[in-house]
């Protein structure tokens, strides 16, 4: 798609914007990447292999049964992930959604664990795997944020029961959180005015049947992904670009109207 196309699409997003009182905006990996974050799989993602040093693929290494058979093991790639995050800033898309909260109500319901939409602005967020800078003791109450990993030990445990830690995201194998489901639940009662899904691969039935139900009922649905993916056939308007540079669009075309 060429940089008309973009711009094109971007104009006729901001037409059914100008009149939306209500707004989704579901993100995954691709919205942190404008960031500086990798996309943990494919180009210049940081998980490419089939296994890893431990000889099992990074889902068995990341999931909940290997947290509570060696943690040391789950905290390693843990403490990987959080440092490709580590000094990561909201890109300029991040505050383009953290502004259009001026206009209307925003909802976002993100996978990504890095709290950049809140550190945007963003007010109303549904956090549906966690947050890497949150860590919790699964035995006790206690909880902690922190903004780095650089002075945790290697296997940080609880300093009031001495349990292992754990930062506050959903493992492989595990349950989504009940709090978020209930949120996500209740937000999704009522019909919103349009749909956005940016930079997901939309391979989780929660992340996708928001956007397939809006297709479905009729109401604007926008994809913002320079691949494919399965929801790029179904949504209405496709830019097919990077986060920040399709939002920057948006934004610059509903200022114009």
């Amino acid at each position: 798609m060429s940089d008309q196309g973009v711009q094109e699409r971007a104009e006729q997003v901001a037409r059914s914007l100008r009149s939306a009182r209500r707004v989704l905006v579901v993100t995954g990996a691709g919205m942190s990447a404008d960031s500086g974050l990798p996309t943990y799989r494919g180009t210049a993602g940081l998980y490419t292999n089939a296994e890893t040093e431990e000889g099992v693929p990074i889902e068995v290494a990341l999931s909940g049964p290997m947290f509570r058979r060696d943690p040391a093991v789950c905290w390693r790639h843990i403490g990987r992930i959080e440092q490709a995050c580590r000094g990561a800033r909201p890109h300029e898309g991040h505050h383009v959604l953290a502004r259009l909260q001026e206009r209307m109500e925003v909802v976002v319901l993100t996978q990504n664990v890095d709290g950049l939409h809140q550190a945007a602005g963003s007010r109303d967020v549904i956090e549906i795997h966690g947050n890497i800078h949150e860590l919790r003791c699964p035995r006790c109450s206690w909880r902690l944020h922190v903004e780095t990993y650089e002075d945790l030990a290697a296997v940080p445990t609880c300093p009031e029961c001495g349990a292992v830690v754990r930062p506050d995201v959903v493992l492989f194998e595990e349950m989504l959180p009940t709090r978020a489901l209930g949120r996500l639940s209740a937000v999704t009662e009522q019909p919103f005015d349009l749909v956005f899904a940016i930079g997901t691969s939309a391979l989780f039935p929660y992340i996708v049947s928001p956007v397939i139900q809006q297709a479905r009922t009729g109401g604007a649905t926008v994809e913002i992904d320079p691949g494919e993916t399965a929801l790029t056939h179904i949504v209405r308007h496709k830019l097919r670009c990077g986060a920040a540079e399709g939002l920057t669009a948006i934004e610059a075309a509903l200022r114009q109207g």
